[in-house]
């Protein structure tokens, strides 16, 4: 196991709360160069995905507001649909940092390579998977309060699946077993990292577009593709962000309560590797 220290990503022992968020951040600037592309398509894509919806009631940015009373039911609509794709994206995040996070518990840094490319990545499951939830996280933002239960339970599905190599039909019922653990500390904190980030989210978007605009260095008719693009610039690092907090947490919950630690200081004779993460590994 690697040696513990203030830049160790995963120093293999119980973490506290921030020393979790600082390991998200860390994980998230080790790979950046894998985990920030893959963001930003997919965050370009979820603004382009949502444009109809916006234009058709009348919507403009930085914030989205209907231009009516008359679209309400179109704009929950909205929201439930970008929660949906939010889920869908950090769980497809999720694939690439749940394997750096494993190789950094191991003491080992995959190759680019290895994190993108197809060898028992599991694409297949997850893509699959992301659909599964996105339906769930659909669902379950249309009735509401019940989108908090949903994020919080759901963040180990990506994990279980690539680092636990548990089955595509049981990801979610150990991501939702996971969560529960401890009180229902992993749920709770995924919904911490969640506010946080959407708190920098927010700030950051509505500044920039609100600072442009007050510059006058947004032309006429360009407005909504700022919007999107301020939008998306910042999504792509929430998201990312998002994912490797969902790695760590994992990693930490397993060896809070599944000892995973010890497995790992029991491999005599040979570096640990990420095969050892695998549940009965």
């Amino acid at each position: 196991m690697p040696e513990t220290g203030p830049t160790v990503v995963l120093p293999g022992r119980p973490l506290t709360i921030g020393e979790l968020l600082d390991s998200a951040v860390l994980l998230l600037r080790s790979r950046a160069a894998v985990l920030l592309p893959l963001a930003a398509v997919l965050a370009v894509g979820e603004q382009l995905l949502l444009l109809p919806l916006r234009t058709a009631m009348g919507a403009t940015g930085p914030l989205w507001w209907p231009a009516g009373m008359d679209d309400l039911g179109l704009f929950w609509f909205l929201l439930a649909l970008g929660a949906a794709t939010e889920a869908m994206i950090i769980l497809f995040l999720g694939n690439p940092a749940a394997r750096a996070a494993a190789g950094a518990l191991v003491g080992r840094r995959p190759a680019t390579g290895e994190l993108l490319g197809s060898s028992g990545s599991r694409w297949g499951a997850t893509a699959l998977l992301c659909l599964v939830v996105g339906a769930v996280m659909l669902l379950a933002s249309l009735l509401g309060p019940a989108w908090l239960v949903g994020f919080a339970l759901l963040g180990a599905v990506a994990p279980a699946l690539v680092i636990d190599r548990v089955a595509p039909v049981r990801a979610i019922s150990r991501a939702v077993a996971l969560a529960s653990r401890l009180g229902g500390r992993a749920a709770a904190l995924r919904l911490l990292g969640y506010l946080v980030w959407w708190m920098v989210r927010v700030g950051l978007g509505w500044g920039l577009f609100t600072g442009l605009t007050t510059l006058d260095l947004i032309t006429e008719g360009w407005a909504t593709a700022v919007a999107m693009l301020a939008w998306a610039a910042v999504n792509t690092v929430a998201y990312a962000a998002l994912a490797c907090l969902d790695a760590v947490v994992h990693l930490e919950t397993r060896i809070r309560t599944e000892g995973l630690d010890i497995r790992l200081s029991r491999t005599p004779g040979a570096p640990a590797t990420t095969e050892l993460l695998a549940v009965g590994g």
